[in-house]
């Protein structure tokens, strides 16, 4: 029996301002900010500092502008001020892009942003705003904003041609997943393996606002996650007539990346036996690691979990689910999904959750605050071994109650420092595999 709460403890994800790392992760963008002096502040130790330690990159961190609001900006607004620093910034900094986000001081008092920045993109600066104040949601709604305000405002509209072989990627929250880095160059790199050309669009292999210009171009999106730009792709298909493909598992191991690229091959009309070699080469490599894997695996498999549960946002939840019950035969004991999800799209997650594999069903529980997470886990029956707990670090007290083991994969990861790490398709499940089982085996000892 789920408590229900009035607040919120352990929170596990930004305000909708978060999404100036929407902005900063585009190469050669700079967000800006109109809030108070904390916001900005909190968001970068949040989502990339206490989050495996990500850092700030070239626009993020202590290098985005601020309007630092104070109570004369309550009191007169803030425009006149944010005017200030926006040619304050052209003169000092150099971007392909400007991003301005208000938070909720700007949003509460009416600053009339979309004038000010109107001002200078009538001057020919590469500029935008989207209103993302807190009151608006949280960081993964943050998120769907600025990317359409990028969209409209600086994309703006293409009639032309398209290629059929290119394909935008909208999938992982970049800075809210601690390994979002990783995670798209692997998803780049095995959608190009196939012949695809891959807008990653967030990253360092992303071709910045230049990629971005040629999102219209592309013969189709795919959405790589259960919910997260969805909408995107779908105002992409009214903006551009551009068809798009939701996948809502992000693949992890053999079986399901094998999959998942026959899936969209299929959907782009790739050449199939180019697709088939690909993959022989990908399985014929990460089932080498596996066979060697085995003789640690059944030697030591009367000490190793049985049972799991996975605390986070959705699209590691049942990415990694669907892997730890079909590559390594685990039982799903619960599966608790944080990121607040809006309400249209439970359904089709517990969908999904109910066909794990054919002959394996899990419940999901939507819960956001961290008490009700904890009586969860401790409320649930993982038998006589000790549980697997993919989560966080405000779950680890509990885990350590349970006398199960952690693994951190979801904000904060505040015991994970993450520079290139991915947990996704071939390469990234076996990282998965050392990084569980040296966990397991580490804490042993």
């Amino acid at each position: 029996m789920i408590e229900k709460t009035n607040s919120i403890s352990q929170v596990r994800y930004a305000c909708s301002i978060g999404a100036l790392y929407t902005a900063s992760s585009i190469p050669g963008v700079i967000p800006i900010t109109h809030c108070g002096p904390g916001c900005a502040d909190k968001q970068f130790m949040g989502l990339a500092f206490y989050n495996g330690f990500q850092g700030g990159g070239y626009g993020g961190g202590a290098v985005s502008p601020s309007v630092n609001a104070s109570e004369k900006e309550v009191v007169f607004g803030g425009t006149e001020r944010l005017r200030e620093l926006i040619k304050a910034s052209l003169k000092i900094m150099d971007a392909d892009l400007f991003v301005v986000l208000t938070g909720c001081i700007a949003d509460l008092v009416g600053d009339d942003v979309p004038s000010v920045v109107s001002e200078f993109q009538e001057k020919g600066v590469n500029i935008v705003y989207a209103e993302t104040g807190g009151f608006r949601g949280n960081n993964f709604i943050g998120h769907e904003l600025v990317v359409k305000s990028i969209i409209d405002q600086f994309v703006g509209s293409y009639n032309g041609e398209k290629n059929p072989h290119t394909v935008n990627i909208w999938s992982l929250l970049p800075y809210q997943n601690p390994f979002w880095r990783g995670d798209l160059s692997e998803i780049k790199r095995i959608l190009e393996g196939i012949g695809l050309k891959v807008n990653i669009l967030f990253g360092h292999q992303s071709g910045g606002v230049e990629e971005w210009k040629n999102i219209p171009k592309a013969g189709f999106n795919l959405v790589l996650s259960p919910w997260l730009g969805l909408k995107t792709a779908q105002y992409l298909e009214k903006k551009y007539n551009q068809p798009f493909l939701h996948i809502p598992a992000i693949p992890i191991g053999a079986k399901e990346t094998s999959r998942f690229l026959r899936e969209v091959s299929e959907y782009a009309g790739l050449d199939r036996e180019k697709t088939e070699q690909f993959i022989q080469s990908e399985e014929k490599e990460y089932y080498y690691y596996l066979e060697h894997f085995s003789d640690f695996y059944s030697e030591y498999w009367w000490g190793l979990p049985a049972k799991f549960a996975v605390v986070g946002d959705s699209a590691y939840n049942l990415a990694l689910t669907k892997f730890l019950v079909n590559q390594l035969g685990l039982i799903p004991s619960s599966q608790i999904i944080t990121e607040n999800t809006p309400d249209e799209y439970k359904d089709g997650i517990r969908e999904e959750y109910r066909r794990i594999a054919d002959d394996v069903t899990a419940g999901v529980d939507f819960v956001e605050d961290g008490y009700t997470v904890g009586k969860i886990l401790e409320e649930t029956d993982f038998g006589h071994k000790p549980p697997i707990i993919f989560a966080t670090t405000w779950d680890r007290d509990v885990a350590k109650k349970i006398g199960g083991y952690i693994v951190e994969v979801g904000f904060p990861a505040s015991y994970e420092v993450v520079i290139a790490r991915s947990y996704v398709g071939y390469k990234g499940a076996l990282n998965l595999l050392e990084k569980i089982f040296t966990t397991v085996i580490g804490r042993s000892a």
